[in-house]
């Protein structure tokens, strides 16, 4: 009997071969975007240690909750409808059919054949969640809580994805129309963020005592080391951010930019730390200030993250350092013109981001795109800038004047004087800090006489 292998028979082992060859590259996309989107979990841990800190005590646990509750209301708003609003508005404000998107459809939830849509979801619904924190810091200490929480709904699940539909979608019209180049969302998520929470200032007004006959004072931050610490934090979450930024490909195409432009993480490794490494610097240069300089980390990495597959390593750098300085001015002018910005958000992510965008057209212009994309000119990425800033203070003033209007915005006077979190949230970040009303008097004085006797 002939044992040789049949030629059907080797075509057969050579397809389970493939097919096996194929799962696992599947799995290996899941589980890459699983652990972007677990470390990008850091970057609001972060801002929750960062704002908490930023506050005066009495509003810390107002400032932390607001970024829990942030995580806890854009999941849910963005798998209802800003999946849907992703897919359905790339070439405008003409809806196209994306019924794959909602809620209801099969690719919304468990599939074995679909290794994709979910993994996906979770990374942009963080994208989403993260606005919703660049706008939390900002609003420290006088916002209501529940006016915050509509105002992210509006920018996590609504503002931002219609950015990123226009800007990183395959069809969008920036990148079709225009070549628009932005693939580490400098623009479609910081800029946008920034400006949403510039048109939502405002209408809030600055924190009591922030202006005495129109000067501006220092409303010290109750625990630097924690802001800093959070701050770090952060940084450690954005490269889950960036890695979410980037495509992981299966088959022989390799890592490439949401673009479809062939890219790798050793092009992000690079200029993210040198972007890092020069706004640090350059925010330390323009302010010797702790806060500053640690916020530079963002205002380097937020600045090169337009151009991060394009950019040599020592323009990176240079770039970075340079709105370092910029940033700091920037936040200055918004001051000096009585905008209560507590933590330079509009400073940090909207104006770093709007000019990292147009920064590309400058050093960048000439790139080709992939497919019939226009390469990148200066033009496409002035005109990206502007429409990100209008995605975000527009709505952002809006719906905020609407707030205002209806005296759901601003908590009333006498919480502010008392603290948000007594009020609010009835309860104290550091209880033990001070004497409970029902001890007596006597008590304390006891406690210090034996503590003098060196009991």
């Amino acid at each position: 009997m002939d044992e040789t292998p049949t030629l059907q028979s080797l075509q057969a082992a050579l397809d389970a071969q493939q097919a096996v060859f194929e799962m696992h590259q599947s799995m290996n996309v899941e589980v890459f975007y699983w652990w972007c989107t677990a470390i990008m979990i850091m970057i609001h841990a972060g801002f929750l240690a960062y704002e908490m800190g930023a506050s005066r005590s009495k509003n810390a646990l107002a400032a932390g909750i607001k970024n829990i509750l942030a995580l806890a209301v854009i999941i849910p708003t963005f798998y209802l409808f800003g999946w849907w609003i992703y897919n359905a508005f790339p070439g405008g404000l003409v809806p196209t059919d994306a019924s794959f998107a909602l809620p209801w459809s099969q690719s919304m939830g468990p599939d074995v054949q679909d290794m994709g849509s979910g993994i996906f979801w979770a990374a942009f619904a963080l994208f989403g969640a993260t606005t919703g924190s660049i706008l939390s810091g900002a609003v420290i200490e006088r916002i209501r809580v529940s006016a915050f929480l509509i105002l992210t709904i509006v920018l996590g699940s609504g503002a931002w994805i219609l950015a990123g539909a226009w800007g990183w979608h395959p069809d969008g019209w920036l990148l079709t129309k225009l070549g628009y180049h932005d693939v580490g969302a400098s623009g479609v998520v910081h800029a946008v963020a920034g400006f949403f929470t510039l048109g939502v200032l405002m209408n809030l007004g600055a924190r009591k005592g922030k202006f005495i006959n129109g000067v501006a004072q220092t409303i010290a931050p109750h625990s630097l080391p924690m802001t800093l610490i959070g701050l770090m934090m952060i940084i450690f979450g954005f490269f889950g951010f960036l890695g979410g930024c980037i495509i992981f490909n299966g088959g022989d195409t390799g890592w490439t930019t949401i673009y479809g432009n062939p890219t790798n993480l050793s092009a992000f490794a690079f200029n993210t730390l040198m972007g890092f490494a020069g706004g640090v610097i350059g925010c330390y240069v323009a302010t010797r200030d702790p806060f500053w300089t640690m916020s530079g980390g963002l205002v380097g990495i937020i600045s090169v993250a337009a151009g991060l597959d394009l950019y040599d390593p020592a323009l990176a750098f240079i770039i970075a350092t340079c709105m370092g300085l910029l940033a700091v001015w920037f936040a200055k002018f918004l001051e000096n013109r009585g905008i209560d910005d507590a933590v330079g958000a509009v400073a940090v992510h909207g104006f770093t981001g709007a000019i990292a965008v147009i920064l590309v057209g400058i050093f960048a212009a000439g790139t080709p795109n992939m497919g019939d994309a226009p390469a990148i000119t200066f033009v496409g990425q002035l005109t990206g800038a502007v429409v990100m800033i209008l995605l975000g203070f527009i709505p952002g003033y809006a719906v905020s004047a609407a707030l205002k209007a209806a005296n759901m915005l601003r908590v009333p006077e006498n919480c502010e004087v008392i603290g948000i979190d007594e009020v609010e949230l009835i309860a104290k970040p550091y209880p033990e800090s001070s004497t409970p009303a029902s001890v007596p008097s006597e008590v304390p004085n006891k406690l210090a006489n034996t503590e003098a006797q060196g009991v």
